[in-house]
């Protein structure tokens, strides 16, 4: 008999970037070839990159910025329901509660469809905020919530958040269908050894030297600025060491000014639109990875798929005690912990690891270990279809 398939909703979605996309693209990757169909909205370049799955991906006529909107997802939740008829669908994820989880509850409600529900951190707390506002707003959320078959989160972090909110709604007994499942990377495309000649070129890297180096959106709550302060904080004896910084957002020229104040204009490059194909290739120019995420209002890392990539790579890695990042960095195995607010704690770890080439090397070998034996794809895709299984019913609907 033929597996029946799963849908999965989302909203961010490659050719889309980010931290969610890169998530949902491994599921469309990873899940076993027509056993996932990806629902969501069009935009610039999407044929191109749906091509390159093997799983169905069913776009929306509607540009993925729209999608918030209500008539947007009125007929998002009609095309789900669609999909669900026209595939015998078995089970649903939800990439992003807001808006991809009407769609599917929609669907739970007309056909009996079960799913489950990906919360990530800041999702709660925009959402949370949202729900305070209106009762109206609070009972979509208690109906989303309140219907899934697994509600999934990834880092303990985000499982407290979850849990609390659950309360907050008075859906409390919905705690007892929330499941953490840690997120992973590519071991194979991120890994140690690659030759950095030829990207360093491409870029205007200059060869040599120590690099810390950072993979993030330029956001504020992503600790930018200290990993500047805790370079020019270094002292003598490291002045070869540059910090390298990719991503894009609306924080450069902020950071460039602050590189110019601290006198380290010559060494902070930043890379904007950097191609997946050199992203693994960056990671091996770096000797330290910094992850000093941090919150501020309602921007928080619910995990950090870079910090496993830098793992994956051989990096050692200081990531910043703050929401889901201690699920990320093993203290002490994969790399060390630090208050992401403290310039002075971190040079000292800096510092550190780059004076302790054994210590640096040992904790790039545990990350590196640790990327191939969990912290990777695979794993959280069997984890995500083991948990479906367990939440569809037991019988055909």
């Amino acid at each position: 008999m033929t597996p029946r398939p799963h849908l999965l909703t989302c909203l961010d979605f490659p050719p889309l970037g980010g931290g969610i996309a890169r998530f949902m693209d491994e599921l469309a990757r990873k899940y076993p070839p027509a056993q996932l169909i990806v629902s969501t909205g069009g935009g610039p370049g999407a044929a191109a990159s749906d091509a390159t799955y093997p799983n169905r991906i069913d776009r929306l006529p509607i540009d993925a910025s729209h999608l918030k909107r209500p008539w947007s997802v009125v007929r998002w939740s009609s095309r789900v329901v669609a999909l669900a008829r026209e595939t015998n669908a078995e089970f649903a994820w939800c990439g992003n509660l807001r808006p991809a989880g009407y769609p599917v509850w929609w669907a739970h409600r007309r056909l009996g469809l079960p799913y489950g529900i990906l919360l990530y951190g800041h999702d709660l707390l925009s959402t949370r905020t949202r729900t305070r506002s209106t009762s109206f707003k609070a009972g979509q959320a208690r109906a989303v919530l309140g219907n899934a078959s697994v509600i999934v989160a990834i880092s303990a972090y985000t499982e407290q958040l979850c849990a609390d909110y659950l309360e907050e709604l008075g859906i409390g007994e919905a705690r007892a269908r929330l499941r953490r499942v840690p997120l992973g990377t590519d071991p194979d495309r991120f890994r140690p050894g690659l030759d950095t000649s030829d990207v360093r070129r491409k870029h205007g890297l200059p060869d040599g030297g120590r690099w810390l180096v950072t993979v993030a959106r330029l956001t504020p709550h992503k600790g930018f600025d200290t990993a500047l302060r805790a370079l020019a904080a270094l002292g003598p004896g490291y002045e070869d060491v540059r910090y390298l910084a990719i991503g894009s957002g609306g924080q450069e020229r902020e950071l460039r000014r602050l590189a110019e104040d601290l006198g380290l204009s010559e060494r902070f490059h930043l890379l904007q639109g950097v191609g997946d194909a050199d992203l693994p290739v960056l990671y091996n120019v770096g000797t330290v990875y910094l992850g000093l995420s941090r919150v501020i209002g309602q921007q928080v890392e619910g995990f950090g798929i870079s910090l496993i990539e830098a793992s994956a790579s051989g990096l050692p890695v200081i990531g910043g005690r703050s929401g889901g990042v201690e699920d990320a960095v093993r203290e002490g195995e994969t790399g060390l912990l630090v208050d992401p607010e403290d310039v002075g704690a971190v040079a000292v770890l800096v510092r550190g690891l780059l004076t302790d080439r054994e210590e640096a090397a040992r904790l790039g070998a545990g990350g590196r270990a640790a990327a191939e034996s969990y912290f990777n794809w695979t794993r959280v895709t069997t984890d995500l279809r083991r948990l479906a299984a367990a939440g569809r019913p037991s019988t055909p609907r």
